[in-house]
């Protein structure tokens, strides 16, 4: 196949429809095969939604490399970038062709989250909180509860009174144990931050469809999934995706990515389970799905997580964003510049608009694959 290399700044998009129709309009200049979920919703501007799906390589390969984007929706903005930058470059899809392997591109795992520059989807649920068991009891978060009419108080900007309490946690329990009782997911409150569902979500049942399609007769899964919003501005972290129970797992992520084993290396690899990860905690992860779905699949998966800015301010986005929402759910109008000050925020605390940071996304992202690849041919 010819592809016409792509420049950094090109590939990424202003907007959700901007976004999907490079994907797209890239995919199938690459000759690749594709198809869509379409979602039940349409977007801000009253445009289709759906997560497309690009597919490439040997299709009888025992080996699929999954990239995917905007598991939480605005962060889809990087996601997409890095997708569409690889559909673009012909050194990639000759490594893929090389190397026997399939990719399948997953782009928009969460739509409307995209579309709407929301973390959330359409029911207000954090996609990567949403895989349980729903006929079990859900995980509890007790010490969400305490926090929660801090996070979203009564008016948003926040009073002077809401930011002394803010600071007032932070002082007496520290900026991890906020993060912690924010982000590490809740099942009581459904108008709140980070909040798991308590039920499946479409992106949830529909990734799960795209699994058992693409998946089936696959012994070996490598996954990255992008995403956003932790860490210094421009550091690709690389978390590991898969359950804590699996130490094969995450020394396979070691070798394939971090340099070795040991975890000693420039690109180590990091889990929330052991507190290497600038990630809280997390329950109701996507990657578990994959072994549901394929229970004899060998998977290999970590979240490249880029940094964006401080954790407090993206905290404070989140708080307005999910305010914003709790308003119209009860009826009352938000100003029309205050919406548009909150959306602002939000964007910009999962994607930063400078030439400097984009080219930093590209070169780890394509680092990473390169090294999934690698990861395959050896598995």
């Amino acid at each position: 196949m010819k592809v016409a290399a792509m420049d950094v700044a090109g590939a990424f998009s202003t907007n959700y429809q901007e976004a999907r129709a490079k994907f797209l309009q890239t995919a199938a200049a690459a000759g690749l095969a594709l198809s869509s979920h379409a979602h039940p919703l349409k977007g801000v501007d009253g445009e289709d939604l759906a997560m497309d799906l690009a597919f490439e390589g040997n299709a009888n390969s025992d080996c699929l490399l999954i990239l995917s984007s905007a598991c939480h929706g605005v962060e889809g903005y990087c996601g997409s970038g890095v997708q569409v930058f690889g559909l673009a470059d012909p050194h990639w899809h000759e490594k893929v062709a090389a190397s026997g392997i399939a990719v399948l591109y997953v782009h928009a795992l969460n739509p409307h989250g995209f579309s709407f520059k929301r973390r959330v989807t359409h029911e207000n649920v954090d996609l990567n909180r949403n895989f349980h068991d729903f006929t079990n009891p859900l995980p509890q978060n007790p010490a969400y509860a305490s926090v929660h009419d801090i996070a979203l108080p009564a008016q948003w900007p926040p009073t002077p009174e809401n930011q002394a309490e803010v600071s007032n946690f932070i002082a007496k329990h520290g900026m991890p144990a906020l993060q912690a009782a924010l982000s590490g997911g809740q099942h009581s409150h459904a108008d709140g931050v980070f909040f798991g569902g308590t039920a499946p979500t479409w992106s949830n049942t529909t990734i799960r469809q795209v699994l058992r399609d693409f998946g089936k007769n696959k012994r070996h899964l490598g996954w990255i999934d992008f995403h956003t919003g932790l860490g210094p501005s421009g550091h690709g972290e690389r978390i590991h995706m898969d359950k804590e129970d699996d130490p094969a797992s995450i020394d396979r992520a070691r070798a394939w990515w971090g340099g070795g084993k040991d975890g000693n290396a420039a690109t180590p690899i990091t889990s929330f389970q052991d507190g290497s990860s600038s990630s809280a905690k997390l329950t109701g992860t996507m990657a578990v799905c994959a072994k549901q779905e394929l229970p004899n699949v060998q998977l290999t998966a970590i979240a490249m997580e880029y940094g964006t800015q401080p954790m407090l301010a993206v905290l404070n986005a989140l708080r307005g964003d999910h305010w914003a929402h709790r308003e119209r759910l009860q009826g009352r109008t938000v100003a029309t510049d205050l919406q548009a000050t909150i959306t602002q925020a939000t964007w910009d605390a999962f994607y930063t608009q400078t030439p400097e940071w984009k080219a930093q996304i590209i070169s780890q992202g394509r680092q990473a694959m390169f090294q999934a690849v690698d990861g395959l041919v050896s598995a």
